[in-house]
């Protein structure tokens, strides 16, 4: 099965936290059986950072992965951080489209598009 190695889930999500902002980076399925490690790694963020979520390696995302995600948006959003979603997959981003989710989150489909959608950086 793809995404499967020996009987085992491969997914793993990466935190790279840098000067201006914090990138987390899911890669593999995003579903019922990998969300731990995602709402996790989520959890882990600054409640106020600039934080980019990209899903430019997560081909597949059900309800369990999109709670997840909603979750970490509410809560950085209520820290008083900023987020935006780097999505360039045509079926995450139908799924994300058709659930509205689009109209609460900037989703953009590269980098430099993510960032800009988190306005300026905060010199205070």
């Amino acid at each position: 099965m793809p995404g499967e190695t020996g009987g085992c889930r491969v997914f793993e999500v990466q935190v790279e936290v840098a000067e201006d902002c914090t990138v987390c980076r899911p890669v593999g399925e995003l579903d019922a059986y990998t969300v731990g490690d995602f709402r996790e790694a989520l959890g882990s963020v600054d409640e106020s950072a600039r934080l980019v979520v990209d899903l430019s390696g997560v081909p597949f995302m059900d309800s369990a992965g999109l709670g997840a995600l909603i979750g970490g948006i509410r809560r950085v959003r209520d820290g008083g951080g900023a987020i935006s979603v780097l999505c360039d997959r045509p079926a995450i981003t139908r799924l994300l489209h058709t659930t509205g989710f689009d109209r609460i989150v900037p989703m953009v489909e590269t980098m430099s598009a993510a960032l800009e959608a988190l306005g300026p950086v905060d010199e205070s």
